[in-house]
């Protein structure tokens, strides 16, 4: 190797080497901006993309970032703005308790509705930081609940992304309006809208209370063996009295222990012979189900089903429906052989 090609060799990796090192830097913010564009946006796919489309925006301009001021804040306002753009004129997502009164059993299903109707379900590992503080912890959960999401819709995306900075992530009213572009009263003026806005919502965590972990992980081992035993007395059994069904992406969901009972041993008793697969999403215990596929014992995927407690009852029970696109997000295998 000539001189000069051992000087253009040193230059190549150094230049390789810093590439490398500030994809490192942009990747460790990866978990939070999914939270954030998350909440923002109430899909799992649609944060993803936006976190993407931040992080190649971020790589190709580091050159003029130049450290004007922390990289955390600069990764915000970019994702912010993608955010931003992606929710011009789109709908609000929503849980089906959101379109209208409960039905009952008897109610036929209905025609599924479009996915960008739904909020969808997002696994822990892909918003909730490893090794975080518990205290920490426990807030981020609260924050990425189902019902939380959903009410994060209902505000327009500016006061949306300003509720989220302000009372989720804590930042001040000064660094939110450097952020936005605008004057500090304006953001405060925006939170004190949001902060109306979702207090007419109900968002029922007054309502849940939490079991000691190893109680719970007991009634969650007594939830999973019901639901495989197809077990409809011990299942109903396991109702709050105010509990609720659901399955985006149809707009039906029931409410009552009586209606859900019916609608298991009517419509559901296709579920009877499932299998279910441990996960867990937006902080809650997950399962994939699988129900029974032929003969020779093999199980196709079903649904994801994301279960809401209060104390040792099941306030909850979320089926979603789109099981080909979420199993593999949420790392599940798409077929189960006996």
């Amino acid at each position: 190797m000539t001189d000069l090609e051992a000087a253009d060799s040193a230059v190549q990796s150094t230049v390789t080497g810093e590439a490398g090192g500030v994809e490192l830097r942009l990747e460790r913010h990866r978990v939070e901006l999914t939270a954030y564009c998350y909440r923002m946006l109430g899909s799992a796919f649609d944060a993803e993309d936006a976190v993407q489309e931040t992080l190649v925006r971020a790589w190709r301009g580091f050159d003029r970032f130049e450290g004007r001021s922390a990289l955390r804040s600069w990764l915000y306002r970019i994702a912010t703005n993608v955010c931003l753009t992606m929710l011009e004129g789109s709908q609000r997502r929503a849980r089906p308790m959101d379109l209208g009164p409960a039905s009952s059993s008897e109610t036929p299903l209905g025609p599924p509705r479009a996915e960008a109707t739904w909020i969808q379900p997002i696994p822990d590992s892909r918003v909730l930081p490893a090794g975080a503080d518990p205290a920490e912890l426990a807030v981020s959960r609260e924050s990425i609940r189902l019902a939380f999401v959903a009410a994060l819709q209902h505000l327009p995306p500016r006061q949306r992304a300003v509720l989220i900075l302000r009372e989720v992530l804590q930042w001040s009213a000064a660094e939110v309006a450097e952020l936005l572009g605008a004057t500090v009263a304006s953001v405060n003026s925006a939170l004190q809208r949001a902060r109306a806005t979702l207090s007419a919502r109900d968002l029922s965590t007054s309502e849940r209370i939490q079991l000691p972990d190893g109680e719970f992980q007991e009634l969650l081992a007594r939830y999973a063996d019901a639901f495989a035993r197809y077990d409809i007395e011990a299942l109903v059994a396991l109702l709050h009295e105010d509990a609720t069904l659901s399955m985006p992406p149809y707009d039906l969901w029931l409410r009552g222990p009586a209606d859900i009972r019916r609608w298991w041993v009517g419509p559901g008793a296709e579920c009877r012979g499932s299998r279910l697969v441990p996960a867990s999403a937006n902080g809650l215990p997950a399962f994939g189900q699988y129900r029974p596929s032929g003969p020779g014992g093999r199980h196709e995927p079903f649904s994801l089903q994301v279960l809401e407690f209060s104390g040792d009852r099941l306030l909850g029970f979320n089926a979603f429906l789109d099981a080909e696109r979420l199993f593999p997000l949420f790392g599940l295998p798409l077929r189960l052989e006996e």
